[in-house]
């Protein structure tokens, strides 16, 4: 029976990180993936010779001395990625009650654009930009420097972005420009902390807003090269279905093929809720097992993958958020009746391409309730009802693209579609949850989970254990790696990288 160090489970950006980190720190590394494909929300998939992400649509913090970009640097990452900035005067648009509204990068720029449209507010802008500096100055990782406890943190992750911004402006519209983008983490003004918008915000702002060029999976080919020249071992069709146990330390995994792995250390970066499910009832506390069961998950997503004819439409280096109503906190107020309520509009950008687009991406919120008579039917054969309900879905979010994008439609070749349970599928989240757990500021202890668990030899890493994105995850994993290594150490070789 193999034996590792550490056996990480999952190979989502969390997973892949955690192996970056503990095989270049020398630790024997063994990841497992239950799917054909490495990567979780960094897929991409193949259709009509056009390449589709399938979750990871634009990344920030990138920019030379900035965070995600230091972090990068100690992976090796920072010159093997094909990247494109995005529009400085536009990395986002803002589509609200008729107007449109742009997001700049670097915060005096982003200050000047936004007052140029709310000229009476520019005091607000002003103390957004300064309370967005301040949030992300109290989170050590986030700034490269070692975590002791979250004492400095936990006020920003106790108040509400709605009550934030609130006390900064009255003018509700400029309100919800500046929450326009909530997709980004499926954001609630009551639920959503201040933290989770500054450290998002912050990161495409001030850090660099940027796009992979053909496709997020090469950030998973990169990290998995990496990996195995470290002497680390990644299995895929490796489906974990029971954690053996040892005088309360687990000692081996069982996988769905009979195969037996063991491990000192083990580390799931998969849905916290997955992995109590193959962990006996005797071994977690019934009221650690019962809060984490009852966590409400975010709002799941429909996508429209479009392939596009030749020359027939221009390639948009902005991300464009279009919201129907007179709010734009749809995951709060979803109505199935009005759908689409709200949705982003993006062209992804390939090597070869000149100045139109090969493929756009839609992407809007759907509550999985909308697909669950279809939940124990496998993909590919839900039948025509589902295919007919995924069709109607398609031409709606067509229509609501063509209102601002004229010409999008009769530019379309061909699309594919993707509804709560390919989420589900492909990304092993409860109900197709976009980003896992909802983290609620009004119960920030109830919502946060910890990289370290009751079981001594079990750590938890991914989204559901900090804020998700690359960013989020990419501190995650920090956090997770150093119950292994040791934080100041860790950040030390990260900050001399």
């Amino acid at each position: 029976m193999p034996k590792y160090d550490v056996v990480i489970i999952g190979s989502g950006l969390g997973g892949l990180l955690c192996g970056t980190i503990l095989s270049k720190e020398g630790k024997s590394v063994c990841i497992l993936e239950k799917h054909h494909q490495f990567g979780g929300n960094l897929q991409t998939f193949k259709r009509d010779g056009k390449i589709f992400d399938t979750g990871f649509h634009y990344v920030g913090g990138l920019n030379e001395g900035q965070n995600l970009h230091q972090y990068f640097k100690y992976f090796g990452l920072t010159d093997k990625l094909k990247l494109e900035r995005l529009d400085l005067n536009s990395f986002d648009k803002i589509g609200f009650n008729g107007k449109e509204y742009s997001f700049a990068q670097g915060f005096d720029h982003f200050v000047e654009t936004l007052a140029n449209d709310f000229p009476s507010e520019k005091n607000a802008l002003i103390e957004y930009k300064n309370k967005i500096k301040e949030v992300c100055n109290h989170f050590p990782l986030y700034n490269l420097k070692p975590a002791q406890d979250i004492s400095s943190e936990q006020k920003y992750l106790e108040q509400s972005i709605g009550s934030f911004l609130n006390s900064i402006t009255s003018n509700k519209t400029l309100q919800n420009v500046l929450a326009g983008n909530n997709l980004l983490y499926a954001g609630t003004p009551d639920k959503s902390s201040l933290a989770m918008h500054a450290l998002i915000a912050n990161s495409f702002i001030d850090g660099g807003a940027y796009r992979f060029v053909d496709g997020s999976s090469q950030l998973t080919d990169q990290l998995v090269n990496i990996i195995e020249q470290n002497g680390g071992v990644l299995k895929k069709n490796s489906e974990v279905i029971h954690f053996s146990f040892e005088n309360d330390k687990i000692q081996s995994i069982q996988l769905k093929n009979g195969e037996q792995i063991e491990g000192s250390q083990f580390i799931s970066a998969i849905h916290p809720y997955s992995t109590l499910q193959m962990i006996d009832s005797s071994v977690i506390r019934k009221s650690y097992r019962e809060r984490i069961n009852e966590l409400e998950e975010t709002i799941s997503s429909f996508i429209l993958f479009v392939s596009l004819k030749p020359n027939s439409f221009k390639y948009l280096k902005t991300n464009y958020y279009h919201h129907n109503n007179d709010t734009v906190w749809t995951a709060s107020n979803y109505n199935a009746e009005k759908w689409p309520q709200n949705y982003m509009f993006l062209t992804p950008p390939f090597s070869n391409s000149n100045d139109f687009a090969d493929s756009a991406i839609v992407l809007t919120y759907m509550k999985y309730e909308e697909v669950k008579q279809w939940e124990n039917l496998k993909s590919g054969n839900r039948g025509a009802e589902y295919e007919e309900f995924k069709k109607l879905k398609a031409e709606k979010l067509i229509e609501q693209v063509e209102l601002n994008h004229l010409g999008f439609k009769k530019s379309i070749h061909k699309y594919y579609t993707s509804s709560p349970l390919t989420y589900r599928d492909y990304t092993g989240t409860r109900d197709g949850s976009m980003y896992g757990i909802v983290h609620d500021c009004n119960h920030f202890l109830k919502t946060t989970i910890l990289a370290k668990t009751k079981i001594p030899n079990l750590l938890f890493s991914g989204q559901n254990i900090n804020l998700h994105g690359a960013l989020g995850v990419t501190v995650s994993s920090v956090m997770t790696c150093s119950e292994i290594l040791g934080m100041g150490y860790l950040i030390q070789k990260m900050n001399h990288a």
